[in-house]
């Protein structure tokens, strides 16, 4: 499965997330959600969260950013198993890392998904535009 899109859900009053249909298929054996850069969460199928976690293992421990963001990405993640009508539980420690309330905005970035606070998501998207029309033909993107 290949994410893509921007969906706008919300959250209901148990911090559940319907996930947007077109993504239920490829979650519904279960999920890992993490903190992601920027304040954002990041929603893994399961296998593309154990293929993230190998690429972080590999990284040497004598290495104190490889160790910090492995204790961040690990004592952050939580499985999860949609439910009947696709919904995910989003624990709480998640959504106050992500400043998530009751708005949510849920973008398709390929490999994963990630859950955003609609003003943080404009805030972001609007730099991150701005620098995409600025790349120059030929440069890599990374």
């Amino acid at each position: 499965m290949f994410f893509l899109g921007t969906h706008t859900p919300r959250l209901d009053e148990k911090g559940r997330l319907v996930l947007p249909a077109k993504f239920r298929d490829a979650l519904q054996e279960g999920l890992v959600i993490t903190q992601g850069q920027e304040h954002c969460l990041t929603v893994w199928p399961q296998d593309g969260f154990m293929a993230e976690a190998a690429r972080v293992q590999s990284k040497p421990m004598t290495n104190k950013d490889s160790r910090d963001y492995r204790r961040v990405l690990f004592a952050g993640a939580e499985q999860v198993v949609p439910d009947k009508q696709g919904r995910i539980g989003i624990p709480l420690f998640l959504r106050a890392a992500a400043g998530l309330s009751k708005d949510v905005v849920v973008t398709g970035i390929g490999d994963r998904l990630e859950i955003w606070d609609p003003e943080r998501w404009a805030e972001y998207r609007a730099g991150a535009q701005a620098r995409f029309y600025e790349v120059d033909e030929g440069a890599d993107a990374d």
